[in-house]
């Protein structure tokens, strides 16, 4: 997991550092994880597996036919994230009709292109062909900067086939500012240690020692809240 100070150059750093300040400070108390020895193979273990927010909702309501939802909070500068996202892909495209998924970008920064992308890239129904994209051009091909600004995103987008001014206009939008503050406050709410994180029902926080691990631990959780309908 990353904490929420990637390393940048000096232009972000020290709104990065005071990123990673906060996100310090939201941490929750004892969100230690535990050593390979403690992993129960059997049912998820609270304090082992998983932490209880208290006060947790999802962060859209259930609704009829949903039984569960899985939040990945992630950071498209985030060298984990971009390791997780090949894993958890075709994870993601198994799940059962009745869990919900949803991606999330990390928001504490108002400012933050990569999640402003994001919002303006869901709302054109586009995250499907972009979102492995963005990483890509992040940490594989150096098209653009951990700390790439909005001109750069909206010219990023714009090679995809969204438009670079539209993609510019969404982003500065006052829909991708209602997106950013929603998404902030869920991931203050859930007191969010770093990325990425993966969040049951709003009220589970996912604390695994491997991308695998995270993955088994929401398939336990996810059994037990269908079971329990």
């Amino acid at each position: 997991m990353t904490p929420a100070s990637p390393a940048v150059a000096p232009r972000g750093l020290r709104l990065r550092l005071l990123q990673g300040l906060l996100f310090a400070a939201l941490a929750l108390p004892g969100l230690a994880f535990a050593s390979p020895a403690a992993a129960h193979a059997g049912d998820p273990v609270e304090g082992v597996d998983y932490v209880v927010i208290d006060g947790g909702r999802p962060f859209q309501p259930l609704g009829p036919g949903v039984k569960a939802e899985v939040v990945e909070v992630f950071a498209y500068w985030c060298p984990h994230c971009a390791e997780f996202q090949p894993v958890l892909d075709p994870w993601v495209r198994a799940l059962p009709k009745d869990v919900r998924f949803t991606y999330l970008p990390a928001a504490f920064d108002a400012n933050d292109a990569f999640a402003r992308g994001f919002f303006a890239a869901e709302d054109k129904g586009a995250v499907a062909r972009t979102h492995a994209a963005v990483y890509d051009a992040v940490h594989h091909k150096g098209l653009l900067a951990r700390n790439a600004t909005i001109d750069e995103l909206a010219w990023f987008y714009g090679q995809q086939g969204l438009g670079q001014a539209a993609m510019k206009a969404a982003m500065t939008g006052p829909a991708v500012d209602a997106r950013m503050k929603r998404a902030r406050e869920f991931e203050v709410a859930i007191r969010l240690p770093g990325t990425p994180a993966m969040v049951v029902n709003g009220r589970y926080l996912i604390t695994p020692r491997t991308h695998e691990d995270a993955l088994r631990i929401a398939d336990q959780l996810i059994a037990r809240l269908r079971a329990a309908h």
